[in-house]
Formats: structure tokens, sequence, C-alpha cells
């Protein structure tokens, strides 16, 4: 059962790109709410509360919106590219008659036996699309992994969240396995080119030697031609 966490809001009245930048220069957050029928309405909201509102582990809102309680929803939320910064959330209004759909995040627990043996853990999915009413919004899904082994995973299949939620991501949808310890290995040049590499630089040192050779042979030709012509 999802609980209700009260987020306090504002009217925004000003618009535009100068007032959103003034407003974050207060801590406040420019904000839009939005419902099927209904005009768009801006907000403010107070970049503390709303920190404080979101790690709650709330997916449901309750706020005070046209002199009445209304049920909200965060929708999406836009981040400076560069410093990170919530600049921009939208809130949408929701019916606890009728069904929503939304992300909720999943939680590893325990150690996993093949990482004991030296695998490697790989989570490939953190969060699980979900359609169900919102007071039936788990706040997140746990799935316990101490069993799982080196080369074993576990998909979307695997898990079970009761006959009132509805799991829309797909059930082949790997979650997490354990993979094989990553062993590096130096690469080792093939015999063949290195008795290449070595038999050609023999074949040059033998080379340069012979030429030597000759040289020698020719200078001692002229120096016995030079003492026949003295004897002579």
């Amino acid at each position: 059962m999802a609980n209700y966490t009260e987020l306090n809001i504002d009217t925004r009245e000003s618009l535009g790109r100068a007032a959103s930048k003034s407003l974050r220069s207060e801590g406040k957050i420019p904000a839009v709410f939005y419902f099927h029928g209904e005009e768009n309405k801006n907000l403010v909201l107070d970049k503390g509360v709303f920190h404080k509102a979101v790690h709650s582990g709330s997916h449901i809102f309750e706020v005070e919106l046209g002199g009445r309680k209304r049920f909200v929803m965060v929708k999406s939320v836009q981040y400076h590219p560069v410093t990170e910064e919530i600049i921009h959330v939208d809130l949408q209004g929701v019916r606890m008659s009728e069904k929503i759909g939304i992300s909720i995040p999943i939680v590893l627990e325990g150690e996993a036996e093949g990482v004991k043996e030296g695998g490697v853990l790989m989570q490939n999915l953190t969060t699980l699309d979900i359609q169900c009413l919102p007071t039936d919004v788990p706040e997140n899904v746990i799935i316990n992994i101490t069993a799982l082994d080196i080369n074993q995973n576990l998909t979307v299949h695997d898990i079970s969240l009761g006959d009132e939620v509805e799991v829309i991501t797909a059930e082949d949808t790997t979650v997490v396995s354990i993979q094989p310890p990553i062993t590096e290995v130096e690469p080792e040049l093939p015999e063949e080119e290195l008795e290449e590499g070595e038999e050609g630089e023999e074949g040059e040192e033998g080379e340069e030697g012979e030429e030597a050779g000759e040289g020698d042979s020719k200078e001692e030709k002229s120096d016995d031609s030079k003492q026949a012509n003295k004897e002579s």
C-alpha cells in the first residue's frame, strides 16, 4: 500500500526564462500540473521540500490545488546538463479509482554465491515498469540474489508482485546476472613471426660480414701489388 506524502505547492504567476531563473536562485523549482480534461497549471515547488518528498519512498503525493486535495505523481524531472540541478518538474494528476503506469526501483538483496567465487555481478535493469491502482503502487521491487551462481541470471519473468500489479516490462528482460571473472592475458608473438625476425637479422649481419670481407681482400691485393712493383 502506498504512503501519500504531502507536497506543498504554490501557484506560479510569472512565466518565461528570466522568471524561472529567478525562482531557481531562490531555491525554488518551476513545475506544471496536468490532468486529462483540465487546463495545465503552472506551479512552484520548494527545492528542499521536493527532495525530501521524492526520497521518502512514496510515488503518489498529496497536494492542495484549487482549494481541494489532489493526488499526483512525478511524471518527469528535467536536470541541468552541467550542474545536474533540477530545473523543472512535471506533475500528473491521478484518480484513485484509475490504474496508472509508473516505474518503480529494483533493489538487490543479499550476496550472490557467484560473487563469492569471484564472479562479476551485472545489474542490467534498475527500474520496473508496472500498471496498477495508485493505492497498490509498491515502494520498490526487492530481489534476493543469494542463490545466484556464475553464468546464472534472473529475468523479469522471475518477479512476482501479486495480482493487483501488472508488469509492463518484457518478461525476457534480464534483471541481473553473474558473469565469470575477467582474466587478463598478455599477448604473445607467434613463433613463426619470431623465427622470421631472427633469421632476417642474422642474414643482414651475414651480408655485412661478407661485404667487409670483400673489402679486406681488395686492400690485401692492392698492398701485394705495391710490394711487387718495389721489388722489380
